[in-house]
């Protein structure tokens, strides 16, 4: 059943993440989109501009947005008595509940029962070696992560759209120049490019 899937998958996902939320999108992606089919490439580009303009941390709310998706796609929801009901909106809330509690529990108790070690061996040259290797694989999960979002649902195909891929790359370019070099505020950056996607694509 779908719910099962979701609260395994998500407790795994939240388990094995290393790196936090845009870290936790390939994965996601990689679960959600590629092996189970729950979403398409689309969908899942849609959910995390979402979520990413939402508050909140992006895996968290990734995780919501998949969880609600997931279940109002799936074949065995739709010909369920309460869907044809009209109740397929409490049943998606439940797969959004039921994602975002999956993603977080085992993290927690974990983060808790190590909390104190760490802290009693901060200073500890094993500990430290183990964060120096960590580091640059955190940096590696991050670019993947950003990497699997460079696709024709995000920039447009330069041969089937040449115009959206061009405007996409421009604003790509200019938004990240933006933010590295003249560290623009965020929030206003992400309420431009919402006015220049509704004047461009309107």
């Amino acid at each position: 059943m779908i719910f099962f899937r979701l609260f395994y998958i998500f407790s795994y996902i939240g388990l094995f993440n290393f790196g936090g939320g845009y870290a936790m999108l390939s994965f996601i992606q990689q679960e959600v989109v590629q092996k189970q089919h729950w979403l398409t490439e689309a969908e899942f580009t849609d959910i995390v501009a979402i979520s990413q303009t939402t508050p909140g941390p992006i895996g968290i709310n990734c995780a919501t947005y998949v969880g609600y998706t997931a279940v109002m796609n799936d074949p065995d929801i739709q010909s369920s008595f309460l869907y044809e009901q009209g109740y397929g909106h409490l049943l998606g809330i439940l797969g959004s509940l039921l994602a975002s509690f999956s993603v977080l529990w085992l993290p927690f108790i974990v983060m808790v029962a190590v909390s104190k070690l760490l802290m009693k061996h901060k200073d500890s040259p094993v500990q430290k070696n183990i964060f120096k290797v960590l580091r640059p694989a955190i940096i590696g999960l991050l670019a993947s992560a950003a990497l699997a979002l460079m696709n024709t649902e995000n920039f447009g195909s330069p041969t089937d759209d040449t115009l959206q891929f061009v405007f996409s790359a421009i604003i790509f370019v200019a938004v990240f120049v933006g933010m590295y070099l003249k560290k623009l505020n965020i929030i206003y950056t992400t309420l431009a490019c919402g006015c220049l996607g509704i004047l461009l694509y309107a």
